[in-house]
């Protein structure tokens, strides 16, 4: 059966992470896969849950990092190179940035016959400098060149993959959407909302608008924090406002709710009822969003949103920025609304029509279920991409079957 080296950065919480075990986990037994990891910063939440819940055994490389380091590279790089000739994979894919950059370079080195590459998104804006993003933008042309294939996740990012950002020709790029576990979403709604509101003190008659994600720059919770405030200022409807995860930027959006005006509790360290909460993380997901109204993101850049997906999934309205892969996955006026980013008028009035407006909730909420149901499930992903690799190792002539 054909090898697979699949090689992913660092298991967080998030999309990329659940990809690339439902992958590993659901390809068997067509396909033979290593997972290979490296490690989280400090303040990430780790998404170890998955792979315990799915019985994988991940090989972690401690030295490959989020952030550059040419010391730790190399010796991910020198790693990974050991793991190939020993493992001998057929395919080499690799997932994020950084282990795309590491991994490539070994996989190019040691002649694996097919190498690939998913974005799930990319740090070509809102991330860095213009002379690190154009640095950036170099080596991923240069890397394309050395893989069998890119696969994008949404028409959004191909197209700016290969028509904004000029990393390769169209034709070598294959979108194949993200695959979920939905089927979680569908059941007892009622018992985990009542579970989640108990445990953070929201009532059962509030009406809980929540942002799900890193509290890091890129999310832009600052927009979130200025939306609050001007929904609070036209409703005198019981609205409170959660933000699920935790990040270097919380002490920050937590001054921005004090100088809003708006009563703020990390529950953590002070759990009591306020206006609005951070939860820090969790991985209940489908009881999370059980106990929400309504979903938000407010980020500067996304490839395909994880969080709006499974909102949709659970039969929740989004508000979204029109950033990355929105478009892909929210159907503006029928699941949710877009907005242009950093309008927070925009954004508030967006919000307020879901907040006086149940029925229009119920609505957008049932044309979301159906939507997502129908394109993101897991089985749907391991498909797609089944059909990808055997269409490669075809093509490259590949004797798997010994």
């Amino acid at each position: 059966m054909p090898r697979v080296l699949r090689i992913h950065n660092r298991l967080i919480i998030g999309g990329p992470a659940i990809n690339v075990t439902y992958l590993t986990k659901y390809m068997a037994p067509d396909f033979e896969t290593m997972l290979v990891i490296g490690d989280k910063d400090s303040h990430e939440q780790d998404a170890d849950h998955l792979i315990m819940n799915l019985g994988l055994e991940p090989v972690v490389v401690p030295e490959m990092k989020r952030d550059i380091s040419p010391l730790n590279d190399g010796f991910a790089y020198q790693k990974i190179k050991r793991l190939i000739e020993k493992f001998r994979p057929h395919i080499v894919h690799t997932h994020a940035a950084k282990s795309g950059v590491i991994g490539r370079l070994a996989a190019d080195a040691c002649k694996v016959p097919v190498i690939l590459h998913t974005f799930h998104g990319h740090v070509f804006h809102s991330y860095f400098s213009k002379f690190k993003t154009n640095t950036f933008i170099q080596i991923e042309r240069y890397l394309a060149r050395r893989s069998t294939g890119i696969i994008a996740i949404s028409d959004s990012q191909k197209h700016e993959l290969a028509n904004v950002y000029k990393i390769c020709e169209e034709e070598k790029i294959r979108k194949i959407p993200l695959g979920l576990d939905l089927d979680k979403f569908q059941v007892h709604q009622d018992v985990k909302r009542a579970e989640f509101r108990r445990q953070f003190n929201l009532k059962e008659d509030d009406i809980v608008v929540g942002i799900i994600g890193r509290v890091v720059p890129v999310k832009n919770h600052s927009l979130f924090v200025a939306a609050a405030k001007r929904v609070l200022e036209k409703t005198d409807k019981p609205v409170k406002f959660v933000v699920v995860g935790d990040g270097d930027m919380r002490p920050q959006m937590e001054q921005e709710f004090a100088d809003a005006g708006i009563d703020y509790a990390y529950h953590p360290r002070d759990p009591r009822e306020a206006t609005a909460i951070c939860t820090s993380w969790q991985t209940d997901m489908d009881v999370v969003l059980s106990g929400m109204d309504i979903v938000a993101l407010t980020s500067h850049n996304e490839g395909t949103p994880v969080s709006l997906i499974e909102a949709e999934a659970a039969g929740k309205p989004v508000v979204s920025t029109n950033v990355g892969g929105v478009k892909d996955v929210v159907t503006d006026n029928q699941t949710g609304y877009i907005t242009d980013p950093d309008d927070a008028d925009a954004f508030a009035e967006a919000l307020l029509r879901f907040i006086e407006k149940p029925e229009q909730r119920d609505y957008f909420g049932k044309h979301g279920r159906e939507f997502a149901l129908s394109h993101y499930s897991y089985q749907r992903l391991v498909k797609d991409m089944s059909e990808y690799y055997y269409e490669l190792l075809d093509k490259k002539g590949v004797n798997y079957k010994d």
